[in-house]
C-alpha cells in the first residue's frame, strides 16, 4: 500500500516501525559530474550527521533512472562509544536513482524501490517530493508494479501477498495516490488472469472470474454460451472452441456513469479482448516450444475486463464495455479444419486457412456483434494476435492500428505518459487482395502470403468494425516478458490496461 506522511521528515522518521528510508540522487546534468540530490536528501543529511552525497559517491553511485544502492548503518558496541546520531533512526538507507526527472525515470525509480525493499514493512521517502504531478503518479505506479508478486496457487487458490507500506512524504496529492493505484491494480489483474495456468483457466472459469468482479462493482453483466451463440450466428467463436471440452462463452461487462444526464463530450467505448484461454494451435498444431507460453493467449480478454473495472473505479464519464470472447483452441473430433468455410456473426463467411489463426476469428464474432448491437462510438480491440507483431517491434512496443488520426494521436499521448509504449503500423490496402477467397467472402489468412502478417490481420478485423472509429491493438510482443526490467516482470506484464484507461481519462 501506499500512504501520505508529513512533511516533517525528522519528526516521523523517529518513528520505531519505519525500516528504511529512501532517499532521492538525481544524475549529472550536462557538461557536469556531481550528483544532484533531491528533495529531503538535506534533511536527511542533517538529521543523520552525514553526508549522504559523499556516501553516494563512494558507492559510485550514478543516480541513473532505476539504480539503487542500499547503505546499512552500523549500531554502537559499548557504553564508551555513546550513542551515534541515527541511533533513534532507520539504520537503512536506500538511494534511488531518479535520472533526470522524466515521468518515465520516475516510474523505474518506484520499480527500484520496491525491489530493493522486499520483505520490508514501511519504508519512508522523500523521492516523490516537489515533483509535478505526473512524475509523482508515475514514481507511485512503479512502485506498486515492481512490488508486484505472483500469486501463488494452492487447494484454497492464490495464496497472500507479502505486505508493503510505503510512506510519501512531502506534498504529493491523496488524488494522484489513488490514481497510479487504481492503474496498477489494473496491471495485476492482467497479471494475476494472464498467469493461471489453463487446466484451471477454462472459459468456464474465467466467466466465472468475470462475474465476481462485475457483481462486486455493480456492472452490468451478460454471458452466452454454446447453446445462445448457435442460435445468435458466432460461426467463428464455436469453431475454435468446437475441438475442446470446456465450451466457448461471450461475456459482456458493462460500466454506465451514474448520472442521470450524460456529460459532455462522452462516449461508449467498446473493449473487445481476445479470450484464448489455451492454444494448441488446433490441426494447424504448434510445436511444443511455442505451446508451451499458450496460457497467456487470453491477454486481450484481461486488459478489456481490467478497463471496464478501471473505469468503474475512476467514476470515468464514459461508457465502458468490455466484450470477452472465451474459447480454449484445442483439437479432436469436433475441431474445425484447414479448408473449412465459416459464416460469422452477421452472415460474413470466411475461408479457414490456418487453425491456429484462431483470435481473428472470435475477435471478428465479437466485433460484428459489438457493431450491430453495442452502438459504440469507439471500437477497440486488444489481442495477442500475431508473431509478426513482436518480430516486427520486439517485446517493448504494441502495434497500433487505425485509420482515425484522433484516435491514433490519443493513444500515442496515453503511450508517453503511461509507459506502454506503441508503433504506429499503416494499413496498406494493397495487401487486402490477399484476404481474397473463390469460395467465400474473405480468407482469414493469406495462402500467398505478402508479408507484414501483422497487417493483413489488421486488414481482416477492418471488415468487422463496420463504420465504427476503430483502434486495433496486436500486443502479443509486450503482454510476455522473457526477463524482468524495471516495472515489467518476467512472464504476464500486464500491458495494455493502464494504456487504454489513460486514453479514456483524456478522451473528449
Amino acid at each position: 500500500m501506499v500512504s501520505r506522511g508529513r512533511i516533517a521528515q525528522c519528526v516521523f522518521l523517529e518513528d520505531g516501525d519505519v525500516d528504511a528510508i529512501a532517499v532521492a540522487v538525481g544524475a549529472p546534468v550536462e557538461g557536469d559530474d556531481e550528483l544532484q540530490p533531491r528533495a529531503g536528501a538535506v534533511d536527511a543529511s542533517a538529521r543523520y550527521g552525514i553526508d549522504l552525497a559523499e556516501l553516494a559517491e563512494r558507492a559510485s553511485f550514478t543516480g541513473a533512472a532505476g539504480t539503487s544502492h542500499t547503505v546499512d548503518l552500523p549500531r554502537s558496541h559499548g557504553r564508551a562509544v555513546g550513542p551515534l546520531p541515527w541511533s533513534d533512526l532507520p539504520h537503512r538507507i536506500i538511494f534511488v536513482g531518479t535520472g533526470h526527472g522524466s515521468a518515465q525515470d520516475l516510474r523505474r525509480a518506484g520499480a527500484a524501490l520496491a525491489r530493493a525493499t522486499v520483505g520490508l514493512g514501511r519504508v519512508v521517502t522523500t523521492v516523490a517530493a516537489g515533483t509535478q504531478t505526473e512524475t509523482a503518479r508515475g514514481f507511485v505506479e512503479g512502485y506498486l508494479l515492481g512490488a508486484y508478486r505472483q500469486p501463488a496457487l494452492s487447494r484454497s487458490g492464490a495464496g497472500p501477498r507479502p505486505a508493503h507500506q510505503l510512506v510519501l512524504l512531502g506534498s504529493t496529492p491523496e488524488s494522484v495516490v489513488e490514481a497510479a493505484s487504481r492503474s496498477a491494480w489494473a496491471t495485476w489483474l492482467v497479471r494475476d488472469l494472464t498467469s493461471v495456468p489453463s487446466n484451471i483457466k477454462t472459459p468456464e472459469w474465467f466467466t466465472r472470474r468475470v462475474t465476481e468482479l462485475a457483481d462486486a462493482e455493480g456492472l452490468e453483466l451478460s454471458v452466452r454460451g454454446p447453446e445462445e451463440l448457435t442460435a445468435e450466428g458466432f460461426g467463428g467463436l464455436l469453431a475454435v472452441g468446437s475441438g475442446s471440452v470446456d465450451g466457448p462463452r461471450l461475456v459482456t461487462v458493462t460500466y454506465t456513469p451514474f448520472e442521470e444526464e450524460p456529460a459532455r463530450g462522452s462516449k461508449h467505448v467498446v473493449v473487445v479482448g481476445k479470450g484464448i484461454t489455451f492454444d494448441t494451435g488446433g490441426l494447424s498444431i504448434k510445436p511444443r516450444e511455442a505451446m508451451i507460453p499458450m496460457k497467456t493467449d487470453m491477454a486481450g480478454a484481461a486488459v478489456a475486463l481490467a478497463v471496464v473495472v478501471g473505469a468503474s473505479r475512476a467514476r470515468s464519464k464514459h461508457r465502458v464495455t468490455a466484450v470477452l470472447p472465451l474459447a480454449e483452441n484445442h483439437f479432436g473430433a469436433s475441431s474445425y479444419r484447414p479448408g473449412d468455410v465459416l459464416t460469422l456473426r452477421g452472415g460474413t463467411t470466411v475461408e479457414v486457412a490456418n487453425t491456429d489463426a484462431e483470435g481473428r476469428l472470435v475477435l471478428a464474432d465479437a466485433m460484428a456483434y459489438a457493431d450491430d448491437s453495442l452502438d459504440p462510438d469507439i471500437l477497440i480491440d486488444v489481442a495477442t494476435l500475431t508473431g509478426a507483431a513482436s518480430q516486427g517491434l520486439g517485446r517493448g512496443h504494441g502495434a497500433l492500428y487505425s485509420a482515425d488520426e484522433r484516435l491514433l494521436a490519443g493513444f500515442e499521448a496515453a503511450a508517453q505518459v503511461s509507459g506502454e509504449k506503441v508503433w504506429h503500423m499503416p494499413l496498406v490496402e494493397e495487401y487486402r487482395s490477399a484476404l481474397r477467397s473463390t469460395v467465400a467472402d474473405l480468407r482469414h489468412v493469406p495462402i500467398d502470403a505478402p508479408g507484414g502478417g501483422s497487417i493483413t490481420a489488421a486488414l481482416f478485423l477492418r471488415e468487422f468494425a463496420g463504420e465504427r472509429r476503430w483502434v486495433h491493438l496486436d500486443i502479443a510482443g509486450p503482454a510476455r516478458s522473457t526477463t524482468t526490467a524495471h516495472e515489467v516482470p518476467k512472464g504476464a506484464t500486464g500491458y495494455g490496461a493502464r494504456l487504454v484507461l489513460r486514453f479514456l481519462e483524456k478522451l473528449r
